[in-house]
């Protein structure tokens, strides 16, 4: 499984920089100078292609992360990257020994339950929209359900089990 690490937003200036949006706690990490990212552009429907770009320099401008890479050397080439996410092996990292934090792909598969044992289902995924974040339950009986990924509704979360406290009418199918 892959990880989004950052994404490209656009091109930057004349000589080939492209403007990062970061979506890892440890830019400086995995953005390091000398680092290669594997980089992968859609192509179509549900077609991608993975390509290895070498970080040559890296720097902040305006809140996002300017990068310039060996195999890009002028502006249509780096406008040509725009989309392009920079990708990491989930099996490469671990979220630590910290129960509280864990990467979205640990979540899938962990099993839903009520905070009075009621068993709900699973989950499928976890979705990162603007309003917030929600996490998509396939429940017992093959329906899906979007549960809102806030403390005051999912009052536990670990690896084992995810405990939630449902408002009335959230798992109702009606």
């Amino acid at each position: 499984m892959d990880l989004v690490v950052g994404r490209v937003a656009k091109s930057h200036g004349v000589r080939g920089e492209v403007m990062v949006d970061v979506r890892t706690d440890e830019p400086g990490v995995r953005f390091a100078v000398g680092n290669v990212l594997r980089g992968r552009k859609s192509t179509g429907k549900n077609t991608f292609v993975d390509t290895n770009y070498t970080v040559t320099a890296a720097r902040n401008h305006s809140g996002r992360l300017l990068l310039s890479l060996a195999e890009v050397n002028d502006r249509d080439s780096a406008s040509a990257l725009r989309g392009v996410l920079f990708l990491i092996d989930a099996d490469d990292v671990s979220s630590g020994d910290d129960p509280d934090e864990f990467y979205d792909h640990e979540l899938q598969g962990v099993p839903v339950r009520t905070v009075d044992g009621d068993d709900v289902g699973a989950v499928t995924d976890v979705l990162h929209l603007p309003a917030g974040d929600l996490l998509s339950v396939t429940m017992s009986d093959g329906r899906e359900v979007l549960i809102p990924f806030v403390t005051a509704i999912v009052p536990t979360v670990s690896r084992e089990l995810i405990e939630i406290d449902p408002p009335d009418g959230l798992l109702d199918p009606e």
